[in-house]
Parts: structure tokens; C-alpha cells; sequence
């Protein structure tokens, strides 16, 4: 009787181990297909986003061809860092530092900003 006992124990211990590994499986397989779906999700978006960006690069190459302004790729950078420190808050004088210009240089550039800024800001005050 108690080898009958032992011998439908490890049965029952076998059985059950093949049940999880074949569950472990099935949950195995519906976690990949999760990830592959958000992997696919996300490579959307991505393709979206080199899209938009793509985009915005023909509409400014249109916008300074026909405002007629021809600046090299090196002035386009200085021009793109320099908007950049402003819009991050740095001062007038840091910009000019970490650039290695003249302030008036700067103030020079950032001149329409600054005015566009102001133009604002009294539109906001006015309402």
C-alpha cells in the first residue's frame, strides 16, 4: 500500500509539473506577443517622429529660400546654439563667453527675438 502511495505521488508530482511548464509556456508566449506589439508601437511612433522632423527640415529649407537668406551650415549652428542658450535662460554675457563673440554681436542677433518677446508680453499685459 505505501509503495502504491509513493509511486501516485510522483505521478501526480509529474503531471503537475508538465501542467506548469505547458502554462509557463502559454504565458511565455503571450508576454512576447505583448512586448512585439509595443515594440511595433513604438517603431510607429518613431517613423512618425523622423517623418514630422523631415518635414520641418523641407519647410525651413523652403521658408529661408524664399525669405532669400543664405546662411552657411557653420552660421545656421552658431545661430541654432546661440537661440538655444537664450531660450534656456543663460545671460547675454554667458552666450557671449561660452561662444567667444562680442556682446553686441548677441544682442545684435537675438535683436528680433528679444522684440518678438516684448511684443508679447505687452499683448499679454493688455488683456
Amino acid at each position: 500500500m505505501m509503495e502504491w502511495t509513493i509511486i501516485l505521488l510522483i505521478a501526480i508530482s509529474a503531471v503537475l509539473l508538465i501542467v506548469s511548464i505547458i502554462s509557463n509556456r502559454n504565458l511565455e508566449k503571450q508576454k512576447h506577443k505583448e512586448i512585439d506589439m509595443v515594440h511595433v508601437a513604438v517603431m510607429k511612433d518613431i517613423n512618425n517622429v523622423h517623418e514630422q522632423i523631415r518635414n520641418l527640415e523641407l519647410d525651413i529649407e523652403v521658408v529661408t529660400k524664399e525669405a532669400g537668406v543664405q546662411l552657411t551650415p557653420e552660421e545656421m549652428i552658431f545661430k541654432r546654439e546661440v537661440l538655444d542658450l537664450y531660450k534656456r535662460k543663460y545671460s547675454i554675457e554667458t552666450i557671449a563667453q561660452k561662444k567667444q563673440v562680442s556682446e553686441s554681436e548677441i544682442n545684435q542677433f537675438l535683436a528680433p527675438y528679444l522684440a518678438a518677446k516684448d511684443e508679447r508680453s505687452k499683448i499679454a499685459n493688455e488683456i
